[in-house]
């Protein structure tokens, strides 16, 4: 008898909504069952949030600051996480610098009328060929738009560190882009080399692979999730 596929929770980025995985569940080459989950809170209620609405066990997909809830999830119900998919994450903790950033756009957020991320800091995150993009630019910012300044605010001062860095015992899979201006190569090996795994890169991409790469990065979540028996 096949063993029933368990379902797989996706988690966004840095204000990105549930839309970010429209297109990546439209080509996905089966008929796997997947949970949109949405943050908010700090990073360990956010994590308590999005279990307490899932099934008794699933394999998590978390796509940067959404690897870091996938990780607070797998860290407090490790009993009920299967797998982990670590997309353009990092272990790393934001610098003082990035924070200062972070703090200072969101003072500009909540002064005026938020119209979601720049078009500036969206090119920053995308493949260089996809600059021109004004529906992809678009897209994001609409995202940004949706969830507003008030979260802008909430995400921009989380503190992404007292995640645990020990091994876990399930399998894990490492996603990272060939052309991420936003993660380094150094970050894709730290979370491989935590996790005991390698690092798969989609290339052609910027930091938004579910976005820029969506049918690629379906194949390798396929291919992956069935060599894993999940």
């Amino acid at each position: 008898m096949q063993q029933e596929q368990l379902p797989v929770v996706l988690i966004p980025g840095f204000m990105l909504d549930e839309t970010l995985w429209d297109e990546f569940i439209s080509v996905y080459p089966d008929s796997r069952r997947f949970i949109r989950a949405s943050l908010s809170q700090t990073i360990a209620e956010m994590a308590g949030h999005i279990a307490g609405g899932l099934p008794e066990r699933f394999v998590l997909a978390g796509f940067s600051l959404g690897g870091y809830v996938a990780r607070a999830v797998a860290e407090a119900f490790p009993q009920r996480t299967a797998g982990m998919i670590l997309i353009a994450t990092s272990l790393r903790e934001d610098s003082p610098e990035q924070r200062a950033r972070l703090e200072a756009a969101s003072r500009v957020a909540l002064s005026g009328d938020f119209k979601g991320i720049s078009p500036g800091a969206v090119k920053r995150s995308l493949h260089p060929s996809r600059h021109g993009d004004a529906a992809l630019i678009q897209k994001v910012r609409e995202m940004g738009k949706r969830l507003g300044a008030e979260v802008f605010r909430t995400q921009s001062g989380l503190e992404r560190n007292g995640i645990t860095l020990r091994p876990v015992s399930i399998p894990v899979m490492v996603v990272a882009a060939g052309q991420d201006q936003l993660r380094s190569d150094e970050e894709a090996a730290e979370l491989a080399d935590c996790f005991g795994c390698d690092v798969h890169v989609i290339e052609g991409s910027g930091h938004l692979i579910p976005l820029e790469t969506p049918r690629e990065l379906a194949r390798s979540v396929y291919t992956w999730l069935q060599t894993s028996g999940l």
